[in-house]
């Protein structure tokens, strides 16, 4: 008799510091005996040197996953000297830097870098430390263009380096167990998915306030602006009458956090969600190119990416480990955009979560949580339970461990490294270009092309002097 699906608990809850000692012991003991005599007696064992690129918010909470996986911080770099010097208070044996292209000339003494920053910046300074044989970590989105993802995964190839994309989920047990429920047959060949967010939870939809401000001491505004075109420093936006009446104090435009919404420094919430929310997608249905996309998006404009859309991606049939798979359609949406109730198999006056996915195939449909935790058949699916499928897939030792272990020779098959993380930023990258021209792209994925119209420049911007590859 057949059981309902479950998954255990996720790999993202809290662990106590003993769980974490006991685990990471017994992760390090089977690795060493797994490995070959030569990998046992040099790399494993052996410490990695890390340099963190943008150390402040995520790149902190980043670079200190690396250190507990046990690599050292030997070098950190930021565009802020408060952020900085806070980090190396932190790290006290690291040397500061203000500019990663310098860092790299002046300091040789690491195995790879944690990258961190704007958008912008994650594939010039990933393509520095890679052509150097370093390994790079780099945060998600994997790259600001459809054009550097591909560059990124190529000298990746080349160099053989260590690589690991921050999506964090990927690591987890959730998207694993999900996609092993997918190639069971849990809901027969899907044909459509739909996945939704609440963000942006930042500025969007807006264009460049007037005026400009002293920037302030302790920020490199020029390494700031790194690749993108130079412009005037603002520090806040104009005060705004609130749906109160009362006046609400502008809040910030560029620095800190506030770029994403930027086009010159982001991709806007789908390529600050999609990496996490699409990864079910992209991993469990073999998605590689699409044919075309076309979105519907409320107040875009040249500057920032709009307050919501909503964008389709239409995917070929495909030839893959799993069997001859059909073509498929993706939905996302974002700034409070969803699903309806009746696709989701809701009633009318049901509240649907802030994020999630939906999967509806032949034989009936699934939803899931963010990073395809919680999988549940939807009330109207037509399968309503199905047996626990065996495990195909290697388990994690932990997101950050992997990147080190990586780099001591140790590669999880399976991570989201670049053979993995190009391809999927590419994909999600190209929803942006039918957000920024308004029209449905016919789009040639293999020579990064529109069929329809000229879209060469969305696909590889114009780099600032000194800053290009």
């Amino acid at each position: 008799m057949s059981k309902t699906y479950f998954l255990p608990r996720s790999s993202s809850a809290v662990l106590t510091r003993r769980d974490f000692v006991h685990r990471s012991l017994l992760a390090s003991a089977l690795a060493a005996a797994s490995a070959p005599a030569l990998l046992r007696g040099q790399n494993l064992n052996s410490r990695v040197a890390i340099a963190g690129i943008g150390v402040g918010g995520k790149g902190s909470s980043d670079i200190s996953g690396i250190a507990a996986a046990g690599a050292d911080i030997v070098a950190l770099c930021d565009v802020d000297e408060g952020t900085l010097k806070k980090a190396g208070a932190l790290y006290p044996k690291a040397q500061l830097h203000r500019d990663y292209r310098k860092m790299f000339e002046q300091q040789k003494d690491f195995d790879g870098v944690s990258v961190s920053t704007p958008d912008h910046h994650h594939a010039l300074a990933a393509a520095l430390a890679m052509k150097l044989g370093k390994g790079a970590y780099v945060q998600k989105p994997l790259t600001h263009s459809v054009w550097e993802a591909r560059q990124l995964a190529l000298i990746a190839k080349e160099k053989k380096v260590a690589t690991l994309m921050g999506n964090q989920g990927h690591s987890g047990n959730d998207v694993r167990n999900f996609c092993e429920l997918i190639w069971a047959g849990a809901i027969g060949k899907v044909r459509e998915a739909h996945i939704w967010t609440n963000r942006p939870i930042w500025p969007q939809g807006r264009n460049r306030p007037a005026g400009e401000d002293p920037v302030p001491a302790t920020l490199n505004w020029d390494v700031f602006l790194g690749p993108a075109p130079m412009r005037p420093f603002k520090s806040t936006w104009p005060d705004e009458d609130g749906k109160d009446g009362k006046k609400r104090r502008g809040g910030t435009v560029y620095h800190p956090f506030a770029w994403r919404g930027w086009w010159d420094f982001g991709t806007g919430a789908l390529g600050d969600m999609a990496c996490h929310l699409m990864d079910p997608a992209f991993w469990a249905l073999h998605l590689g190119h699409a044919d075309s996309v076309e979105a519907i998006s409320e107040a875009a404009t040249a500057e920032m990416a709009p307050k919501s859309c909503v964008i389709t991606y239409q995917f070929p049939a495909r030839k893959t480990e799993h069997g001859d798979l059909p073509p498929v359609k993706i939905v996302w949406y974002d700034g409070g955009k969803k699903p309806t109730n009746e696709l989701l198999g809701l009633a009318a006056d049901a509240k649907s979560p802030d994020n999630g996915s939906l999967f509806i195939g032949e034989q009936g449909k699934i939803t899931c949580e963010t990073y395809g935790g919680a999988p549940k058949f939807t009330p109207d699916s037509k399968t309503k339970e199905f047996a626990k499928p065996d495990q195909t897939l290697a388990r994690s030792p932990g997101h950050h461990k992997e990147f080190v272990e990586a780099i001591q020779g140790k590669v999880l098959k399976g991570m989201a490294s670049l053979d993995y993380a190009g391809p999927f930023t590419e994909m999600v990258l190209m929803g942006n270009l039918a957000v920024r021209t308004g029209k449905k792209v016919e789009w040639d994925g293999p020579n990064m092309k529109a069929k329809n119209m000229d879209v060469s420049k969305l696909v590889k911007r114009d780099y600032r002097a000194g800053w290009d590859f």
